[in-house]
C-alpha cells in the first residue's frame, strides 16, 4: 500500500462571516494558502480555526486533509476552476486517496505525529461557499470526502516536508469503506461491527454506528442543510 502523499498547500484561515439563506453565518471554510511552516497543536494548526466546533475542529478533527485528484471532477461538477483550499481542507495532498488510507493509520507530518480518526462529513457550509444547495450530498455521495487527523505528536509542518504513513493500522477499514457504510450500505450490521472494532474511530462515528447496532438513526438533516 502507498505510504507517501506530496503536500501541494497548507491552508488556514479564521472564521468569518458569509450569508447563507438570508442569515449571516460564520465559518472558516475560506482558507487561504501559505508557504511558511506552521506549528501544529493537537487542536489546529497555528492561524486555523472553526466556527462550529460541533461539526468541525476539535481534538478528533484537529487537520482536515483533501485529496487534489479530485479536485478535476469537482472542476467539471461545479463548472469553475478551483484553488488550494477549495473545500476548506488544512493540508491539500496528492498521492493518497480515500481508498489508499485507513482509520488508525499513523502518519509524519513534519514535526508532528498525526493518526487517521474518521471520514470527512460534509456540510452546508460547502453550499454557502459556492452557492449550491446540494453540494454537501454531492461530495458525501461521491465518496471524495478526505478525512481528518487527530494530534499524537505537536510539532512544526512545512510543505516541503510532505507526509509519510508510519504505521498502516492492522484493521485495514479504508476512509473508503468507512464512507460506504455509513452512507450507502447503511444495513450491513457485520460491517459496522468490524469498524466498531477499530478502537482509534472518532468519538462522533462511533456513537452513529452504535446507535445504527440498535435500529435507530442519527439526523443528518442539520449538517446538511443548517436546518434544525
Amino acid at each position: 500500500m502507498k505510504g507517501y502523499a506530496e503536500i501541494l498547500s497548507i491552508n488556514t484561515g479564521m472564521p468569518q462571516d458569509m450569508m447563507y439563506h438570508e442569515k449571516v453565518i460564520s465559518s472558516g471554510i475560506n482558507k487561504q494558502p501559505t508557504d511558511k511552516p506552521l506549528y501544529l497543536t493537537n487542536l489546529n494548526l497555528e492561524g486555523d480555526g472553526q466556527a462550529d466546533l460541533k461539526h468541525h475542529g476539535g481534538k478528533e478533527k484537529a487537520v482536515c486533509v483533501y485529496p487534489f485528484e479530485h479536485y478535476r471532477y469537482w472542476e467539471k461538477q461545479l463548472q469553475r476552476s478551483l484553488v488550494y483550499g477549495a473545500f476548506g481542507e488544512n493540508l491539500t495532498i496528492q498521492g493518497l486517496l480515500e481508498s489508499d488510507v485507513c482509520i488508525g493509520d499513523i502518519f509524519k507530518l513534519g514535526e508532528a505525529v498525526v493518526q487517521i480518526s474518521q471520514p470527512r462529513q460534509p456540510c452546508f457550509k460547502l453550499s454557502a461557499k459556492y452557492g449550491l444547495p446540494e453540494m454537501p450530498m454531492m461530495m458525501q455521495e461521491s465518496g471524495y470526502t478526505g478525512f481528518y487527523f487527530r494530534v499524537l505528536e505537536e510539532g512544526a509542518v512545512s510543505r516541503s516536508k510532505g507526509l509519510y504513513r508510519r504505521f498502516p493500522h492492522p484493521k485495514g477499514i479504508t476512509v473508503a469503506y468507512a464512507n460506504q457504510i455509513m452512507h450507502h450500505d447503511k444495513h450491513n450490521m457485520e460491517a459496522v461491527q468490524r469498524i466498531l472494532e477499530v478502537e482509534e474511530l472518532s468519538v462522533n462515528w462511533r456513537a452513529t454506528f452504535l446507535k445504527r447496532l440498535t435500529g435507530s438513526e442519527t439526523s443528518t438533516k442539520e449538517r446538511l442543510t443548517g436546518q434544525a
